[in-house]
C-alpha cells in the first residue's frame, strides 16, 4: 500500500536558516503518525510544505498520490487540517461558521456533523470569539472532520487546552479514527497525550529525520538501565554507542539502552563493557522518557559536531 504522504529530499530554508534538510518520510495510510521534535526542529515547516502553504526549496512531496504543489479542491476535500495558530472568523457564531464551511465541501455529512456537535458539546448560537480556546479548537476540528476527509493533519492541537478538554479531544479522535479508518499526521509537544494516540513515531531534530518506526517497536528496544558496581569507579571507556547518556553516580552506572533485545544479551554486554558489574535492572520506558533521552543525545551530538541522521526502522 502506498503511503498517504511521501516526502523525499525535502529542503526548506528561511534566508540563512535551514528549517528542514534532506527529509525523507513516509506517512502510512490508516494509521496515526506522531511527528515529534523540540522547538525549531522543522515540524510546522514540514507540515506547511505538505499542505502547499509553503513551497519547498527542493525535494518532492506527494499527498494522496498528488504532487503537493498541485493540490487543488479535489484533494483538499479529502484533507482535514487543524493548527494551534489557526485563524477563525471570531465574529461568526458556531452555527454560522459551520454553515459557511458546509457550502464549500460537497462531501459534507450533515448527520456526521450533528454527531460531532453533540460529542463536542458546541453551543450553536455563541460567537467563536466568546468561546474558550478549547471550545474554539473543537469547532476547528469539527469543521475539518465533518466532510469525512480521510487524511487529518494536526499541528499542536493540544496547546492551551485544559486536561478535560484534551481528554475529550483525544478520546473523540481515537474513536473517529477507528470508526472511519482515517490517516492522522499529528505534531505535538504533549508526548503523554501522543502516546495514547500514535501507532507510529517520527522524530525530527534540527530539520533532519532521526527515526521513524512503530510505537510498539520503539518502546520494545528502549530500556532504562541501572547497574550497581562492586566499587566506586569512573565512567567505563568504550561503551556501546547504543547506550545513550551514560553517567556514573558513585557505584551506580545509569544509561538508556536504545537497542535492547533481551535480558541475556544485556547481561552479556555488561560483562564485556562494565568491569565489576554486580547487578543490574532494565525498565521499560514511556514515550516521553524515550523522547527526552533521544533529545538529550541529539543535543550532545550537536555539541560534538555530529549532526548526522540516526537510522530509521
Amino acid at each position: 500500500m502506498d503511503p498517504i504522504i511521501e516526502i523525499r529530499g525535502l529542503r526548506k530554508t528561511f534566508r540563512r536558516t535551514v528549517a528542514v534538510e534532506g527529509l525523507d518520510l513516509d506517512v502510512p495510510e490508516g494509521a496515526i503518525t506522531a511527528f515529534l521534535g523540540p522547538n525549531g526542529a522543522g515540524k510546522t515547516t514540514t507540515i506547511k510544505c505538505v499542505l502547499n502553504i509553503l513551497a519547498p526549496d527542493s525535494g518532492t512531496i506527494r499527498v494522496l498520490g498528488c504532487d503537493s504543489r498541485c493540490l487543488g479542491p479535489a484533494q483538499f476535500c479529502r484533507i482535514g487540517y487543524v493548527s494551534e495558530n489557526q485563524e477563525l472568523p471570531l465574529w461568526m457564531t458556531v452555527d454560522g461558521f459551520l454553515a459557511y464551511c458546509r457550502a464549500m465541501y460537497p462531501s459534507w455529512d450533515a448527520g456526521f456533523e450533528a454527531k460531532l456537535r453533540l460529542q463536542f458539546d458546541l453551543p450553536g448560537c455563541t460567537k467563536l470569539g466568546a468561546l474558550s480556546r478549547g471550545m474554539r479548537m473543537k469547532a476547528a476540528l469539527l469543521s475539518s472532520l465533518a466532510y469525512r476527509p480521510g487524511l487529518v493533519v494536526l499541528d499542536e492541537p493540544f496547546t492551551g487546552l485544559d486536561p478535560l478538554v484534551r481528554d475529550e479531544f483525544i478520546r473523540g479522535l481515537l474513536e473517529l479514527t477507528e470508526d472511519e479508518g482515517w490517516s492522522v499526521f499529528i505534531s505535538s509537544h504533549d508526548i503523554d497525550e501522543v502516546e495514547r494516540l500514535a501507532d507510529r513515531v517520527a522524530i525530527l531534530d534540527r530539520g533532519r529525520l532521526r527515526l521513524a518506526e512503530t510505537t510498539e517497536a520503539l518502546q520494545a528496544r528502549f530500556r532504562r538501565v541501572e547497574v550497581v558496581l562492586d566499587e566506586s569507579a569512573p565512567l567505563p571507556p568504550g561503551l556501546p554507542s547504543t547506550w545513550l547518556n551514560p553517567e556514573m553516580a558513585v557505584r551506580t552506572l545509569r544509561f538508556v539502552d536504545s537497542a535492547y533485545r533481551d535480558p541475556d544479551a544485556l547481561t552479556a554486554a555488561l560483562a564485556a563493557h562494565v568491569p565489576g558489574a554486580r547487578q543490574h535492572h532494565a525498565a521499560p520506558m514511556p514515550l516521553r522518557e524515550i523522547f527526552v533521552a533521544l533529545a538529550r543525545s541529539y543535543k550532545l551530538d550537536g555539541l560534538h559536531g555530529n549532526g548526522g541522521c540516526g537510522g530509521t526502522h
